[in-house]
Formats: structure tokens, C-alpha cells, sequence
């Protein structure tokens, strides 16, 4: 006996839909490593299809008043409150997330970031009216920009699809948004929960792959696109965006620093390092995966992070003990694996360095000792299970480390000393710093990098504002 597959399907104008030429890809959950649905795979004509329903949307949801919107994101946030419990089930089959951890650490942040982001639609802020000129009055005006195409990662499929469609609806665009091929079926749900909500038009979701999110940023209707991704694509999506100007917000990689001084507590280093290591299997931009500790320290660390890595489980959704589940599909945990297998001879693995089970794609708890500071794992995004340690001897070689490497998304700094962790906070090259803690979000800050991590903010009034634009209105006092 074989059980029928569930269908998923676009999410276009208001209506559900297969791609219009029937095709359609395998979602395997990543915990079984079994398909348990299908996705269309969308192309040049479901592309062609939503951004016309964006485009013929947004002249109405762009009029719309400030709280008109913020009732209809509010209204959201409560359906997905409501709906929380098919949510998370949604999530974790198509991640394989553990269902606890992601009802209590997911799910709240997500909607409460719906409903900033709905009162931020009636907060939008600019220059005061005046005359800059005699005779004259300037007034600044804060436009949407038009539709959005937005494509989002497969590490936190329901949160990232948040981040892109909350501020963006927030401020009268409309959204054209394209889950990853691995993981669509908690926002195809999202969009069954948005459709009693929002005009038809407004929000649209075409499922597929990496040339369907290509020929969404190069469509000529969107007028901005914005990706959660690797650097390649993130490059990729600024490349084809040049082409016809548009906006590009990208938050791309990340290798984010963990400096531990001399002073710091360690046990408490230690326990909240490991946590932001390895919650979500180190499927995050900013997990703390590159530790720095004073040659001192830099031992008895190790030794203690060795035994947390130990202690850490990995394993099926429903298993209340477990912080992480699997990796996200096996071209992942190959990636991962590889890492690994080409440690240089200088290197220790400390703790883990394999694979769990023969079923899903699970990689053990894995610390690494050792390294130097041109080493592969060092400069390069493993996005995975891996916590790598160095030695430093003073402020200026943690410094020199922390900021010798292509990324610039997170960091944080682990001390006792104020004047210390003030000079650090000012000179690590990173969007964001932590101080003695490691991955804590709010809406109400921003979240976004430089160098090879891109550019653009997500969350806070400054993500908000990436979604408008400025126009200056100057009339003449004379009629």
C-alpha cells in the first residue's frame, strides 16, 4: 500500500494553481529522508501569472491607509497564532525541526515581528515641511516601491518568509515570494491562512527552483528584489537585478567571530555558545560556529566544549530532548561531512565528526580544535553542526581574526571588562555584535551585514524603510 503524496500548489491572484505546464518536484522530509509531497515547478509563465497579480494589486494596496494595513497584518498574526499548532507541523515536516523548539522559539518571534512590522506601517518618519528656499515649502513623501520578489532560504522557511513579506505588505507593496525547492509547504500554508486576509494579488507564492527565482529577479515588473541566501546567489540576484536597476536587499552568509576573553565566565560561555552553535544543526547565518579564546583559557574551554558537544542531542522531531533535528537534504550534510574529511593534519576533532543514523540526514554535535587561520573551515560558511575553536594571545590578533574573513554578519564578544568589550563592539567589522550573548533577535533591532554578507536590513523601523522609497514634493508659496 502506498500512501498519496500531499499536493502543494502556487499561490496566484487569490487562487491555488499547478504550474501551468504540470511540473513538479519531490519534498522530502529531511528527518526520513521520504517524499511526502509534491511542489510545482514553476516557470516562465506561473512567473509571468503572479507578478500581473502583484502589478494589478498594487495601485489599490498602495492606497490603502497606514491602519488599514496594520489591521490586516494584525489580523494575520492572530490567524497564525491561532493556526500555530498546523504551523509547526507544517515547519517540521519540511525541516525535520524539532515540534517543541519550534512552537516556543520560532513561532512567537515570527508573529510578533508581523505585528511590529504592522505598527511600523503607521510610524513611517522623514524631514519636517518647511521652507528651505524662500517662497518655497519642500515635503518629503515615503512611497512603496512597487511589487517585490522575494526569494527565501530553506534554514527557517516560516521566519524568513515573515521577514520579507511583513514590512514589504506593511508599507503598500505587494509580494511575489518563492520558498525554497526543499521547503514550501509551510508558506503555501501561510498563504492558505493569508487568503481570507488580503486582497487578491497582494501576496503571491510561486514554488520552485533556482531558475524560477531567476526569472523572478530578472522579470521587468518587480521593482525590488530581496533574497536570504548563499553569496553566490546573492551575487547572482545582483547581477540580473543591475540589468534594469532594480533595488536589491540581500542578507547572505555569515562566519560569525566568538571572541572569549581571559575573564570571561566559562561555563556560562560554554553552555550558551553551544546552544547558539547548534540549535537549528548550525543552519544559521549567525550561529556562533568560529570561537576565539585566549591562549590561556583556550584548554580548559575546549575540554568544556567538548563535553557540551557530548551532551548535546540530535535526533527525530518529537523527541523532547533533542536542540536540533537534521540537515536540511543530503547535498547539505555532504557539504558538511566534506568540512570534515578535509581537516588539515594540524586539526583535532574534539567531539562528533560523523553522521547519525543511516535514516534523515543528521550530523553529529562537532567541535574542532587546532586550526589556523587560513584553513578552509575557518574562512568558508560551513552551515552546519560545527563549532571551531582558535587560540589568540592579545586584543589586536582577536581583533585580526575575528575580522579576517570575507563575512560580516554576527559576532560576539565574551568579557568582564566594559572598556573592552566597548573597543570590540567598535571594531569588529560586523552588522551585528553581542556582548557575553550570542543569536538573541528583537524586532525592534536590525538585522543585516557587510562585506560578502550583503546589504539591506531586515526587522526593525530600518528593514521597514528598505521597502520605500523618497520623493521630494516642493511648491511654491506664490499659488
Amino acid at each position: 500500500m502506498t500512501t498519496e503524496l500531499r499536493r502543494l500548489r502556487n499561490y496566484i491572484g487569490g487562487e491555488f494553481k499547478d504550474a501551468a505546464d504540470g511540473r513538479t518536484t519531490e519534498v522530502v522530509n529531511p528527518a526520513t529522508g521520504e517524499v511526502y509531497a509534491t511542489a510545482p515547478l514553476s516557470g516562465q509563465a506561473d512567473v509571468d501569472a503572479a507578478m500581473a497579480a502583484a502589478a494589478a494589486a498594487f495601485p489599490g494596496w498602495r492606497d490603502t491607509t497606514p491602519a488599514e494595513r496594520q489591521k490586516a497584518l494584525l489580523k494575520i498574526a492572530d490567524a497564525f497564532e491561532a493556526r500555530a499548532d498546523d504551523l509547526v507541523a507544517a515547519e517540521s515536516e519540511n525541516t525535520g525541526k524539532p515540534l517543541g523548539l519550534t512552537a516556543s522559539e520560532e513561532l512567537p518571534p515570527m508573529v510578533d515581528q508581523i505585528r511590529f512590522f504592522a505598527g511600523a506601517a503607521r510610524l513611517l518618519e522623514g524631514r519636517s515641511a518647511g521652507e528651505y528656499m524662500d517662497g518655497m515649502t519642500s515635503i518629503i513623501r515615503r512611497e512603496p516601491v512597487g511589487v517585490c520578489a522575494q526569494v527565501a532560504p530553506w534554514n527557517y522557511p516560516m521566519m524568513m518568509a515573515v521577514w520579507k513579506f511583513a514590512p514589504a505588505i506593511a508599507a503598500g507593496n505587494t509580494v511575489v515570494l518563492k520558498p525554497s525547492d526543499t521547503t514550501p509547504a509551510s508558506t503555501v500554508l501561510m498563504a492558505e491562512i493569508i487568503d481570507s486576509v488580503l486582497p487578491k494579488g497582494v501576496f503571491n507564492v510561486v514554488c520552485g527552483d533556482r531558475e524560477t527565482g531567476k526569472a523572478m529577479v530578472e522579470h521587468s515588473t518587480p521593482a525590488m528584489a530581496s533574497i536570504t541566501g548563499s553569496v553566490r546567489a546573492g551575487m547572482q540576484v545582483a547581477e540580473s537585478a543591475s540589468k534594469d536597476v532594480k533595488r536589491v536587499h540581500l542578507e547572505l552568509g555569515g562566519k560569525a567571530p566568538v571572541v572569549v576573553f581571559e575573564d570571561a565566565d566559562i561555563p556560562k560561555a560554554v553552555e550558551d555558545i553551544a546552544v547558539a552553535g547548534y540549535f537549528n544543526a548550525g543552519q544559521d547565518c549567525t550561529a556562533a560556529t568560529r570561537v576565539l579564546v585566549h591562549e590561556s583559557i583556550h584548554d580548559e574551554f575546549v575540554a568544556a566544549l567538548a563535553k557540551a558537544a557530548a551532551d548535546t542531542k540530535t535526533g527525530a522531531p518529537d523527541d523532547e530532548d533533542v536542540l536540533y533535528g537534521p540537515l536540511n537534504n543530503p547535498n547539505q550534510l555532504g557539504q558538511v561531512a566534506g568540512f570534515i574529511e578535509r581537516l588539515p593534519a594540524h586539526a583535532k576533532v574534539e567531539a562528533g565528526g560523523h553522521r547519525v543514523g543511516e535514516k534523515g540526514y543528521f550530523y553529529a554535535p562537532t567541535v574542532v580544535s587546532g586550526l589556523k587561520q587560513d584553513d578552509e573551515i575557518i574562512q568558508n560558511e560551513v552551515f552546519g553542526p560545527v563549532i571551531t575553536v582558535q587560540s589568540f594571545t592579545d586584543e589586536s590578533q582577536a581583533l585580526e581574526y575575528a575580522n579576517g574573513v570575507e563575512f560580516a554578519l554576527a559576532s560576539s564578544v565574551w568579557t568582564k571588562d566594559h572598556g573592552r568589550a566597548m573597543r570590540m563592539s567598535k571594531n569588529l567589522d560586523f552588522g551585528c555584535v553581542w556582548i557575553n550573548t550570542h543569536i538573541p533577535l528583537v524586532a525592534e533591532m536590525p538585522h543585516g551585514g557587510f562585506k560578502k554578507s550583503g546589504y539591506g536590513k531586515d526587522l526593525s523601523a530600518y528593514g521597514f524603510e528598505d521597502y520605500t522609497r523618497i520623493k521630494h514634493v516642493m511648491t511654491s508659496l506664490d499659488g
